[in-house]
């Protein structure tokens, strides 16, 4: 079902990213590899792709700088021609060394323009996935870690943004499906989460054992972007959807709704 499809994983030099990548390799994908600033990583994300026979592009780019975009997009078309699926797997915010606006700026105006740079090499069959959290995905809904408030506003922006352009890729015969999972372990997020909150983490520890892995929720991924039974607009969820007092999500097991 991959095979030869071109597929960009937005930032996949490591942790969900490069696990996507890979796993969607191993199925036959072509992939492109994409960094903001850790370019050995992601060498080595593809060096790893090609040991499994599949083809790897590495592209570094910020995706909130347009002519960064725009140099990405031209890659994977002077490379491949076309570009059959778009994991927007790239988020951030919580960095201490980013202007305030820069979480609005890449959650929500570089997702769109990601989109729009990617919706002319795309053809009818293709997909996008948008990767986010219980946290955004809910947002508005429930209570969230305080710290993560501001971040999740704008990531729940840009879900609500890209789902206003359905009727666009439906007329283009694209599909957008939406993966929201649990707290994941070690990644960047739940790293800083816990740094600033980690009596929170040692509570949800305690009672639950473990965090969801990056090898659960990336498999979730990897499968939503090729299951044929997902139908644009469905959302994918990964992990208990019941939120508990601490303001995380609570608890174990798993939920794929469509």
């Amino acid at each position: 079902m991959m095979k030869n499809k071109v597929v960009l994983v937005t930032g996949s030099s490591r942790g969900v990213g490069a696990r996507v990548a890979t796993l969607l390799a191993g199925l036959g994908a072509r992939l492109v590899i994409h960094c903001r600033q850790r370019a050995p990583l992601a060498g080595k994300v593809a060096e790893g792709i090609a040991r499994l026979g599949a083809q790897a592009l590495v592209v570094q780019a910020d995706l909130t700088v347009p002519h960064d975009v725009h140099r990405l997009f031209g890659d994977i078309a002077r490379r491949f021609g076309r570009l059959d699926v778009l994991v927007l797997n790239a988020s951030g915010g919580l960095e201490i060394d980013k202007p305030a606006d820069y979480a609005m700026r890449l959650n929500v105006d570089a997702q769109l323009r990601a989109v729009d740079a990617a919706l002319p090499m795309m053809p009818q069959g293709g997909r996008i996935v948008f990767v986010t959290s219980h946290h955004a995905h809910f947002h508005g809904q429930r209570r969230t870690v305080g710290e993560y408030e501001a971040v999740a506003a704008t990531k729940r922006a840009g879900e609500t943004a890209l789902r206003a352009r359905i009727p666009e890729l439906d007329a283009r015969g694209i599909g957008l499906v939406v993966v929201s999972g649990d707290v994941i372990e070690r990644t960047v997020t739940a790293v800083l989460l816990e740094r600033a909150r980690p009596e929170l983490f040692a509570r949800r520890r305690e009672r639950l054992g473990s965090l969801l892995s990056v090898e659960e929720f990336a498999r979730a991924v990897a499968r939503a972007s090729h299951d044929p039974d997902a139908a644009s607009g469905d959302t994918v969820y990964v992990g208990s959807t019941e939120p508990d007092g601490d303001g995380l999500p609570g608890h174990p097991g798993f939920i794929h709704t469509f």
